[in-house]
């Protein structure tokens, strides 16, 4: 008996009613149509999505600029094939069930303390329901920072790091980073230097354990020229600065249930979204946390100062001392 495919080219054969050879082609050729259509929606459901939280408006005109930092940010992003984000302002979304559904990934950028999105109401819960499920976590600049009381304990789980008041400090620096680890979040990134309100003294997991420094520099003695305060300064760091010590600004984690955190200290100026190498590491940091393949020059593209100045916050302009 010829096998099935035979029996549809063989028109030839004599075993073979040419019904049911008609027969036999529609059903092959339906059995293909399946099977494309499976495929299309496999490729649908991988793709990965992206979810920012975007904090209030804070600070001064050009300074924590959280919601037009995540819309520039998923504007890049958008230009990843398989990938899409959405940014939610004003703190935390309306709906959060259908908001981080199929999230891959949830990035935060935004005001903290006992202000911070994440510590307010139930939202630990949330996200710690998210982080069980091996979803990734990236917190941007003052969004490192949680609480002693609330947070903080979750946060060395969940992003390998945390600004601790008393301890962590935020002056502004020039930050020289001379040297970049091999990791998927460094590639296409040179070696750079950039002012910001680079915090350091971060409080890490115990023993760095599976924390990988991804930004290190070494702060000059100008950022002890302030007093003692809960974020300016304390014996610990100032006689760690004198040290000359290497301080982790940005870092990568692995999460004990599979998923990825990074802790980012930079973006107080909204400026420097515009520098290549400050905002990829940032967007490959992203994708990495998704668990998304980082490009081998990284994520690519440019950011004109027409795009940095779209969606700011209607801040007013800053008094004069």
């Amino acid at each position: 008996m010829p096998g099935f495919y035979s029996l549809l080219t063989n028109e030839s054969s004599e075993l073979v009613d040419p019904r049911l050879r008609i027969f036999l082609m529609k059903l092959h050729m339906a059995g293909w149509l399946i099977a494309g259509a499976l495929l299309a929606t496999d490729a649908m459901a991988a793709e990965k999505k992206i979810v920012f939280i975007a904090g209030r408006p804070s600070h001064g005109p050009g300074e924590h600029e959280h919601r037009a930092g995540c819309l520039l940010l998923k504007g890049c992003l958008d230009k990843v094939p398989g990938l899409t984000s959405v940014v939610y302002s004003n703190g935390w979304p309306e709906n959060p069930n259908a908001a981080f559904e199929g999230a891959a990934a949830v990035v935060v950028f935004s005001d903290g303390g006992s202000g911070h999105p994440l510590l307010q109401n139930d939202h630990l819960r949330t996200i710690g329901d998210l982080m069980k499920k091996g979803i990734g976590l990236a917190c941007i600049h003052y969004a490192t920072e949680p609480t002693l009381e609330k947070g903080e304990k979750e946060f060395l789980d969940w992003i390998g790091g945390a600004f601790e008041i008393n301890w962590s400090v935020n002056p502004h620096w020039d930050a020289e980073f001379k040297e970049l680890p091999r990791h998927p979040i460094t590639r296409g990134v040179a070696p750079f230097t950039i002012t910001d309100e680079w915090y350091f003294n971060m409080r890490f997991r115990e023993g760095m354990k599976r924390v990988t420094p991804i930004l290190t520099a070494i702060p000059p003695a100008s950022t002890m020229s302030r007093r003692d305060g809960p974020h300016e300064g304390n014996p610990a760091v100032r006689e760690a600065v004198k040290r000359g010590e290497p301080q982790h600004v940005a870092w990568a984690c692995e999460q004990a249930d599979g998923g990825r955190g990074f802790g980012f200290t930079g973006a107080h100026f909204h400026k420097n979204w515009g520098n290549d190498n400050f905002r990829k590491v940032v967007l490959n940091a992203i994708l990495w946390t998704a668990k998304i393949e980082v490009p081998a020059t990284g994520v690519s593209g440019k950011v004109t100062e027409e795009e940095l100045q779209q969606n700011l916050d209607p801040k007013g302009e800053r008094k004069k001392k």
